[in-house]
């Protein structure tokens, strides 16, 4: 497999660790929407951090969503995984072009501006769990590291990256997200603290060959690092041509009789992966004898 995950624990269970390896994924999103480099970059810093949340749920039917809104020129993002490493999303406006940031990079932040994190997760339950954070930085990374210790209690480190070649496609891709769990001691979070400081950026690891697993053993190796399970990440839409027709029934006679009136074969595109699906006149008859 060539994209994947790790799942890790270390300190004797008092670090809990997950690594993620995510470039064919994330240039799938970006040939599919076709995003500018900016975009390309805030929208797999969000699937690759979404993928790792996603294994954090233990159900099969677990499904968590993570939404961005802010006032910059992309508008937001919505990306949405499962618990086994299945991940979609898109960006508002994917088209956005910006200047470099003030350290020369992908301007991210300046893409999404000031605005709100929410995580949504579906385990099963009456209401979803749902949790909410200001945007702190809009670099995404930084953004899930405080949503985590103010939403959850979970002090954690979070760290995600896009490298782009100069033709635009995706180089590299990936991130971490390390967790201290309760009762954690303060040796083991300042031993932390100070492997974490020296670590310039994630993606660099990534592009001198390190996968996964020899990023967590380059910053968990002294505390003991214990590699639990991998697990496949791939882009992964459930949209489908009955997903389509239960859509438009959905919308009620009335509007299904203006589409047909029109005389013209509709189309309707899903968001996420940025298919179309074309429904001709005759589709349309037989949805409205089915609509209430």
């Amino acid at each position: 497999m060539s994209d994947y995950m790790i799942r890790a624990t270390a300190a004797k269970g008092q670090v809990r660790a997950f690594a993620a390896t995510t470039r064919e994924t994330v240039e799938f999103a970006r040939n599919a929407h076709n995003t500018s480099p900016v975009a390309t970059a805030a929208l797999g810093r969000l699937m690759t951090g979404g993928a790792m949340m996603g294994a954090m749920m233990k159900g099969e039917n677990d499904l968590l969503t993570i939404k961005i809104e802010g006032d910059g020129p992309i508008g937001g993002l919505t990306v949405t995984a499962d618990s086994k490493g299945g991940v979609k999303g898109y960006a508002f406006h994917p088209e956005v072009m910006l200047p470099p940031n003030a350290q020369g990079k992908l301007d991210v932040g300046g893409a999404l501006g000031i605005g709100v994190l929410t995580v949504i997760r579906d385990i099963g339950l009456k209401e979803p769990y749902v949790g909410q954070t200001i945007l702190v930085s809009g670099e995404i990374a930084e953004d899930l590291t405080y949503y985590f210790t103010t939403s959850e209690q979970t002090p954690s480190s979070v760290a995600l990256g896009v490298l782009m070649n100069r033709e635009n496609t995706v180089r590299q891709a990936g991130g971490f997200i390390l967790q201290m769990m309760p009762g954690a001691s303060e040796e083991v979070i300042s031993g932390l603290e100070q492997k974490l400081a020296q670590i310039t950026s994630i993606t660099a690891l990534l592009d001198e060959g390190r996968t996964p697993e020899k990023i967590l053993e380059y910053i968990l190796g002294d505390f003991g690092l214990e590699i639990l399970d991998r697990l496949p990440v791939r882009f992964q839409c459930n949209c489908s041509r009955g997903r389509i027709a239960k859509a438009l029934v959905s919308v009620g006679k009335q509007e299904l009789q203006q589409m047909i009136d029109e005389g013209e074969t509709i189309e309707v595109n899903c968001h996420f992966c940025n298919r179309h699906y074309p429904v001709t006149v005759e589709e349309l008859k037989v949805l409205l004898a089915q609509a209430r």
